[in-house]
């Protein structure tokens, strides 16, 4: 489907004049919840505002642009457009491996991570964006770097595996007062259930094991936890994978700090997976009652606050069903006062595109123009 709006750009060629003396992080953490709300150390309320930067989790085991970009210059322009987080994504395999590519070290601040590792430049890009005023937060997003697993293991991985790593991660950054909390796993689908108690599925319970191992050593951080797509005991919806957060109503997530617990469902249009409730007949009226269903529950009932941890799509039009469907998700967003990081910065994800075109520097302004309404009213 074919937006028939027409993409401009905004370029920021200077964007190193933007005087970062003044972007200084007005969230303090460490971030707790008090009932839906997520708030700092100030008791102040936080919605976070952030996009996916990818690339760590993929065989570059980098954030993707390095081979265009300062990576510096690329934090200044995402707190530039008025952004404050960053959900980070990694596996297993690039956190225990020496190699990195697509970086082009002749670069700017590039010429910084010549030699490093995978998890020593994560350091690097992490401090870089606490000088910007941008939160991380982290994200298991696979294990191998390759496919999104069904579950939290396997592709060679154990679950302590798993848990360790988050341990690793926990204690290096436990002073490193930006990054904020843990999305313990990218995307539970397939076998995955919740709530049916079985050891090997159940995410639930899985989540309960690896956010408690994760306060036990740092109880500063956030548990981010997201659904399932299946498998849960009287689901009465078809969802996409981690965007299946029913089971939460009768059981729910139990952490040793229950204020350092949130869920986080996924959510796309048709662009990214063709649910049949897109061609309903009831379409897009059909939407609020789905996300009330599958997630929003949550934060009504007062159990615990909504992260929406990825949308996005090419089409932001107001014609094409992707358009219509990502155009009502953001007024949604912004009617319950609901975080969300968007899917993606990057431009080379196939089937959403990004915030950026592809030359990685100029912004695509109608993406800009739609979530800009759930953003603070910045310069270009």
């Amino acid at each position: 489907m074919k937006s028939i709006e027409k993409n401009y750009k905004i370029t920021v060629p200077n964007i190193m004049r933007i005087d970062t003396s003044k972007t200084a992080m007005q969230i303090e953490p460490p971030l707790s919840t008090v009932g839906t709300t997520i708030v700092d150390a100030k008791g102040r309320l936080v919605l976070l505002r952030g996009v996916n930067w990818f690339g760590i989790e993929t065989d570059a085991h980098v954030p993707h642009g390095l081979w265009k970009r300062d990576y510096k210059q690329m934090l200044i322009q995402i707190q530039s457009l008025g952004y404050n987080s960053i959900r980070l994504p990694y596996c297993e395999t690039a956190l225990r491996s020496p190699n990195v590519s697509g970086i082009n070290f002749e670069i700017g601040s590039n010429k910084e991570l010549r030699g490093k590792t995978p998890l020593e430049i994560m350091d690097l890009v992490i401090e870089e964006a606490e000088r910007q005023g941008l939160l991380i937060l982290l994200d298991s997003h696979r294990l191998n770097d390759r496919e999104i697993p069904e579950l939290w293991y396997g592709d060679g991985f154990t679950e302590a595996d798993w848990i360790d790593t988050w341990k690793m991660l926990a204690i290096r950054y436990k002073n490193q007062a930006n990054v904020i909390g843990a999305d313990l796993k990218n995307e539970p689908h397939g076998k995955a259930s919740w709530g049916d108690n079985n050891l090997e599925t159940d995410w639930r319970l899985a989540a309960e094991r690896a956010g408690n191992a994760i306060l036990n050593v740092n109880p500063n951080w956030l548990i981010v936890v997201e659904g399932v797509k299946k498998n849960v005991p009287g689901q009465k919806l078809e969802h996409w994978d981690g965007g299946n957060l029913e089971g939460v109503k009768n059981y729910p997530v139990r952490l040793s700090h229950s204020n350092k617990l949130v869920y986080s469902p996924h959510e796309y249009g048709p662009g990214v997976y063709n649910l049949p409730h897109f061609s309903d007949s009831e379409f897009p009226e059909n939407l609020i009652e789905r996300w009330e269903i599958g997630f929003n529950y949550i934060a009504s009932e007062n159990i615990a606050p909504i992260l929406i941890g990825e949308f996005g799509g090419r089409n932001v039009d107001s014609s094409s069903i992707e358009g219509i469907w990502q155009n009502k998700f953001v007024k949604y967003i912004q009617a319950n006062n609901l975080s969300f990081i968007y899917w993606s910065w990057n431009p080379n994800s196939s089937d959403t595109g990004g915030i950026l075109l592809d030359d990685w520097q100029s912004v695509d302004l109608s993406k800009h123009q739609l979530l800009s309404q759930l953003l603070p009213s910045m310069p270009i």
